[in-house]
């Protein structure tokens, strides 16, 4: 097929179905011409040994799922090692699927916040009933984890009148949304010392989702821009203020660590 009868065909296919505009402008190639033009400088970010997080090597996870929508093991281990270490830590989350994460940290962390849509609201986007009563589903219960409902892009971060430790950004993963976590976050919710963490910076530990990318640089003020990093073998970008050696990772990435994982299977 030539370039015309390709473009003819994608304007038929537009006009016919015009929702299939939001496959052009959300495209991978996309917001990767947006990176390099707009931050050629950070077409990824520098990686950083996720050995400098877990002190001892060893680390359990006491509730994972392996089902869809989640994070990785390496993910939740990283929230959980960070909090370990910091006294009396204060947490909050943005985006609450299941509860994976936050009932992990929770039992390291003094105090647990998270923000999610309310029932109503995940129904209103005409989602089932059973995607918004599993919300929360392993956290609801944690006497240490408060449950938080709104709208990120106009939730009143102010009326918490809290700054915390380890911030966690895993709400909607779209530009729009991921920059105004970002800018809400840095805005209001944390001090000299706090750590942010990202998910889904990435599609798998070696791949750039280059939409997320953007949304993150585009909201983070440029102080802090030197200090952000990607963690190896997550799917998380990070800020710290804290400095790390790091380098920047190029696919295939030879192993120069693995992982020893064992099972034990629970009946909820």
């Amino acid at each position: 097929m030539t370039k015309f009868k390709k473009v003819l065909t994608t304007i038929k296919l537009l006009l016919k179905k015009p929702s299939l505009i939001n496959l052009i402008v959300n495209s991978e190639e996309r917001w990767d011409l947006y990176i390099k033009k707009k931050h050629p400088l950070k077409t990824q970010l520098p990686t950083i040994n996720i050995n400098d997080f877990i002190p001892s090597n060893n680390e359990t996870l006491n509730t994972f799922s392996f089902l869809g929508g989640g994070s990785l093991p390496t993910d939740i281990i990283l929230l959980t090692a960070i909090c370990k270490q910091i006294k009396n830590c204060s947490y909050f989350e943005i985006g609450t699927w299941r509860g994976e994460s936050i009932v992990n940290v929770s039992e390291f962390a003094k105090e647990c916040y998270t923000l999610n849509l309310s029932r109503q609201q995940i129904i209103e986007l005409g989602l089932p009933e059973s995607y918004a009563d599993l919300h929360g589903y392993f956290s609801k219960e944690k006497k240490n984890i408060t449950h938080l409902f709104g709208n990120s892009l106009n939730y009143d971060f102010d009326k918490l009148n809290k700054k915390f430790d380890v911030i966690f950004i895993d709400g909607n993963h779209a530009y729009d949304f991921v920059k105004n976590d970002t800018e809400k976050v840095f805005n209001h919710l944390i001090h000299e010392d706090s750590i942010v963490v990202w998910h889904d910076y990435a599609y798998d530990p070696e791949t750039v989702r280059t939409e997320v990318l953007s949304g993150i640089l585009d909201g983070i003020p440029d102080q802090y821009k030197e200090n952000v990093y990607h963690v190896s073998n997550t799917l998380c970008a990070i800020y710290s203020p804290k400095k790390f050696n790091s380098s920047i990772i190029n696919f295939p990435v030879k192993p120069e660590k693995y992982f020893s994982v064992d099972l034990t299977l629970k009946n909820s």
